[in-house]
């Protein structure tokens, strides 16, 4: 058992003062005036949060999931950790067939040594070929379930998040049938019609992917993918890097969808946390001047350079909202989205002790 002591524990949206008991990996007590004959850590007034949940990630610190050893896998679940993340969602992006099951079967092992993974989101392949971002487009299929069925087999029944077009063929009937294995599915890389995007959420999509980015906009005309993201009680992505949308669009987004509906991501790639240079992400060759990392040929922005932690401090500086209230965008939020709130995203009596102490 573990002790900490003096304590201002985030609460509720509030920091309360107060002392919390960990056994087992789990907060077994909050209470004042805590006693344990046990290892006791005074923390002498500094705050515990929650540790912070990142859904949409391909890499960082030079590694990328979809071209990683195990053992680089392990160097990268690290550094995530010393961000202050708790729980990351390995992101697979379209490429080869072969490559993707046999990444995702790498991941499967992963998650054995690090809790921290509690499950896999695959971004494509179903993907629509005009707003795939970076995806190659010879690698792009329909909705398959069956192929999806091939992918969750590699990847030992933990993709728990996937993202489709809702326009490519077969995607809705693709959607019906991934939600009854009780998968998330989020809607990207899309120039949906507003109908189509609200036929998906219909049949069971939970979210939007990345909102904003490799996605038809709304305009005076046609509300399109994006309206529907605006109208719709889906849970939307954000890349908060202040590159991929304007701090006054993150102000925006947070005003139509509100607080609990949004949800900081990094979508980083293997640059986020190194310097200027040449990369890769996935097949793609990547360049990163001034921390925007761009397709080397074209200049397609590739993904981010973005940290977890700074994407936080980032949506909290864009909107000016304090820590005790802004953090549930990559605590609560995704928690909820992806079914783990009862485990992890607060700081609660019976959940995993994953938190952190900060000043």
């Amino acid at each position: 058992m573990k002790l900490y002591k003096n304590g201002k524990l985030l609460i509720d949206g509030a920091f309360i003062q107060k002392d919390l008991l960990i056994e087992d990996g789990k907060i077994k007590k909050i209470a004042s005036d805590l006693e344990c004959n046990c290892e006791t850590i005074d923390v002498k007034g500094k705050k515990i949060i929650p540790k912070l949940i990142d859904i949409h990630s391909h890499g960082a610190n030079g590694i990328d999931f979809n071209l990683a050893n195990l053992e680089e896998m392990r160097k990268l679940m690290e550094f995530y950790k010393s961000r202050g993340v708790g729980t990351v969602l390995p992101t697979v992006m379209t490429d080869e067939d072969e490559v993707m099951k046999k990444q995702l079967s790498l991941i499967k092992e992963l998650a054995k040594e690090y809790p921290e993974i509690k499950g896999i989101h695959l971004e494509g392949p179903f993907l629509a070929e005009e707003y795939r971002g970076v995806m190659p487009i010879r690698l792009l299929q329909n909705a398959s379930f069956e192929k999806f069925q091939e992918y969750q087999q590699a990847a030992g029944g933990l993709i728990k998040l996937v993202t489709v077009s809702p326009e490519v063929p077969g995607a809705i009937d693709f959607i019906k049938k991934v939600i009854e294995t009780e998968v998330v599915v989020s809607l990207g890389h899309s120039g949906a019609d507003y109908e189509t995007a609200m036929k998906a959420i219909e049949a069971g999509a939970k979210s939007f992917t990345h909102t904003l980015n490799a996605m038809k906009h709304l305009t005076q005309h046609a509300p399109n993918i994006a309206g529907a993201a605006y109208l719709s009680d889906n849970y939307i992505e954000v890349i908060c890097d202040g590159r991929h949308i304007h701090p006054d669009v993150v102000r925006f987004l947070v005003k139509v969808k509100s607080l609990d509906k949004f949800i900081g991501v990094t979508d980083s790639m293997m640059a986020a946390g190194l310097g200027d240079g040449r990369y890769r992400l996935g097949v793609n060759d990547v360049t990163v001047i001034d921390g925007d990392a761009r397709l080397t040929d074209v200049g397609t922005r590739a993904g981010s350079t973005l940290l977890a932690d700074i994407c936080l401090k980032n949506f909290l500086k864009f909107t000016g909202l304090p820590l005790e209230s802004g953090i549930k965008i990559m605590t609560e939020n995704p928690a909820k989205l992806l079914g783990l709130y009862d485990l992890t995203g607060s700081i609660e009596e019976g959940k995993l002790a994953e938190i952190l102490v900060i000043d």
